[in-house]
């Protein structure tokens, strides 16, 4: 009885102590992102929400509205419609666009590698106009590809109603849809190769050069961050889509509405040291490995190589192992041509435990035209002579 007692007392002694540092982690938690209106963490390769708060709520996005302006230029840019060396030139409506801007001048020429650098470092509200008419023809057509884009990435709480983020009614995202976005973005990895610029030169062979600063200040003053998209507005107030890589793992922080400048950069700051001090990735492919051959019907050949659309990770947190992972995969079935590079012929699908961590598009290697009538009748001649 006295061994019982004594047993009850030291456990009712140390339960304090051995809660405490749970507790503590949980209040530290909370506090990430304590004085945003809403924000979010996630790992990139996974998607893994490391930390929300108020992650659905619709509120306007200021100028991260042009991460979703570079995953359009960016993927016409993968798919060879456009090229970095083209010339464009700006409206006179485009040049009219005030805030943030690389002061274009109507009908003045620049190529779509400047007008880059212009968005993603400058945030030039010109820049991505201009971008947007290039594309499309006109800024209506232009937003119809963004909202068409954002129902693809199953963002269901996101609404565009411009290329730049400029206030104007009916125009919001959240924090969940906007780290969406952010992983969109990151697929094309020479993005990184602009929103990491802390500073950068336009009309360098003019007698106009302009300096860009990075609104982002945090890709000179936090080691590994190196991405993606400031914001503000009165409305908006203080926004940020950040990405940091350490080692393998990059993650995604998303602030919306801080007071101050400095109070958007704690915030996210704060959040991507919770996230490297307590977690890892252990990486399984990446972007563009060769998974499987996959056969094409009525194809120029007869099969098509599928291939990661993304790096490829399993989440962990520090000190555990990555066991019990699978891989599967599920091809299309019936696959015709023609088929266009990058189209989506399969899905990869990672398991942890038997239970699915994360899922991803498998994307045709190359183009496969259609099979001549003569090709065909040459292959079924084959196929019959071999069966004889």
């Amino acid at each position: 009885m006295k061994r019982t007692i004594v047993k009850l007392l030291v456990v009712i002694f140390l339960f304090p102590l051995m809660t405490q540092p749970v507790l503590a982690a949980e209040k530290k938690n909370s506090e990430l992102a304590d004085s945003a209106r809403s924000a979010i963490l996630i790992e990139r390769d996974t998607g893994k929400i490391l930390y929300e708060k108020n992650s659905n709520q619709e509120l306007p996005p200021a100028s991260m509205t042009k991460i979703m302006t570079m995953i359009l230029i960016m993927e016409a840019l993968d798919k060879g419609k456009i090229t970095l060396k083209d010339k464009v030139r700006a409206s006179e409506y485009a040049a009219s666009m005030g805030g943030s801007q690389i002061f274009l001048e109507p009908g003045e020429e620049m190529t779509v590698n400047d007008l880059l650098k212009g968005i993603a470092i400058g945030s030039g509200n010109d820049a991505s106009m201009a971008m947007a008419e290039y594309l499309a023809g006109s800024e209506e057509k232009f937003v119809a590809k963004m909202n068409q884009k954002a129902k693809e990435l199953g963002l269901t709480h996101t609404q565009f109603q411009n290329p730049t983020g400029l206030p104007v009614e009916n125009h919001y995202s959240t924090a969940h849809d906007m780290a969406m976005m952010g992983r969109e973005l990151l697929k094309y990895e020479k993005i990184i190769n602009y929103t990491s610029k802390y500073e950068a030169y336009l009309r360098t062979d003019t007698d106009k050069k302009f300096w860009l600063v990075n609104t982002n200040r945090l890709v000179k003053f936090y080691p590994g961050v190196d991405g993606l998209k400031t914001g503000f507005t009165g409305q908006a107030k203080y926004c940020l889509t950040a990405t940091a890589k350490k080692g393998n793992m990059r993650v995604l922080a998303v602030v919306f509405g801080a007071s101050t400048p400095k109070d958007r950069n704690n915030q996210v700051t704060k959040m991507l040291d919770y996230a490297f001090s307590q977690y890892t990735t252990k990486p399984l492919y990446k972007k563009g490995d060769v998974i499987t051959k996959i056969d094409v019907n009525k194809g120029s050949e007869d099969q098509v190589t599928a291939v990661t659309s993304e790096p490829i990770s399993v989440l962990l947190k520090k000190g555990n192992a990555a066991k019990d992972v699978k891989t599967e995969v599920k091809m299309n079935e019936k696959l015709n041509a023609p088929i266009q590079k990058g189209d989506k012929i399969g899905t990869l699908t990672i398991k942890k435990d038997n239970k699915v961590v994360s899922s991803s598009p498998l994307l045709a290697k190359e183009d496969i035209d259609a099979a001549s009538w003569w090709k065909i009748f040459k292959r079924t001649f084959s196929i019959f002579s071999q069966t004889s």
